[in-house]
């Protein structure tokens, strides 16, 4: 049986869907916080169970019988993911996994200033404790987060940010579908992934040159102070906490933590992955 979690989140679903093309459906189980939002699974023949990572006694009865369990990680920060994470794995273990997966990100490390990619750099380290098979799936930066950060500029003109450095901007619907190839292959994925990502690392200052060629009008690139980000956000609406994370973004991005890529996501896609071109265009159609 192959364990889904998160299944009705963006990643989540795309994984189930593209898992259920290369297998049976019925060797897949969606583990979902609400079975009511898991619409379109039962018409696919995938199973649906109830999935908590805090409630130890759900997630047993959602992994029962599992072969291998892909765990997406959870949307929370600090020591409450770190928590989530660990009794996730537990859980794992204890159904008698062969294979646990995790959707880790590239550049994680313990220090670094984007918090999530701290967090996933403890959770491998937790993994490779376990005693059990384990795959990193190191994505990169999903293309959707870049969108929330710039969406507002592309519409005004002006993409005002603070200092930067070049970032592989990769698809979320990308990495659903070699996240379901990867979780269907036959082994040769233990470890951490080499990352996951596009086939380019671009700077803000390329993405505004993108977006005038593709919006037919002038996009601006103007830096501002990462204080002067942050109270812009916090105004906007965004609560302190996450402007602060997306500010580490941009801190761990000048050090270069997200300019790697790797034509690893193209191998296992059999094709170009989508270009952040390609998905700024898609935006305004």
């Amino acid at each position: 049986m192959f364990i889904v979690t998160g299944a009705t989140g963006h990643l989540g679903r795309g994984i189930v869907q593209h898992l259920s093309i290369r297998v049976s459906p019925e060797r897949i189980r969606a583990s979902v916080r609400d079975p009511g939002r898991a619409e379109g699974f039962s018409d696919l023949g995938v199973d649906v169970r109830r999935g908590n990572f805090a409630d130890p006694a759900a997630l047993a009865e959602a992994f029962d019988g599992a072969k291998q369990i892909l765990i997406v990680s959870a949307d929370k920060l600090g020591e409450e993911a770190l928590s989530l994470h660990r009794a996730a794995i537990a859980a794992a273990r204890e159904a008698g996994a062969r294979r646990i997966l995790y959707t880790s990100h590239m550049g994680a490390r313990e220090d670094s200033p984007f918090a999530p990619a701290a967090q996933h750099w403890t959770t491998e380290r937790n993994l490779q404790a376990i005693g059990i098979p384990f795959t990193a799936l190191r994505h990169g930066f999903y293309a959707e987060s870049c969108l929330h950060m710039i969406g507002d500029g592309l519409k005004v003109g002006e993409l005002r940010v603070p200092e930067d450095g070049p970032v592989s901007w990769t698809a979320r619907a990308d990495l659903a579908e070699a996240d379901a190839a990867i979780l269907a292959s036959d082994g040769g994925w233990d470890g951490i992934t080499p990352p996951l990502t596009s086939r380019e690392a671009l700077t803000m200052a390329e993405l505004a040159a993108i977006a005038s060629e593709v919006l037919g009008r002038e996009v601006r690139h103007t830096v501002v102070s990462d204080n002067e980000w942050v109270m812009a956000k916090i105004a906007s609406g965004m609560p302190a906490i996450y402007a602060e994370m997306l500010l580490g973004s941009f801190r761990a991005a000048r050090r270069g933590d997200f300019a790697e890529t790797d034509p690893l996501l193209g191998k296992v896609l059999g094709r170009s992955p989508i270009s952040m071109r390609d998905i700024i265009a898609a935006t305004v159609r």
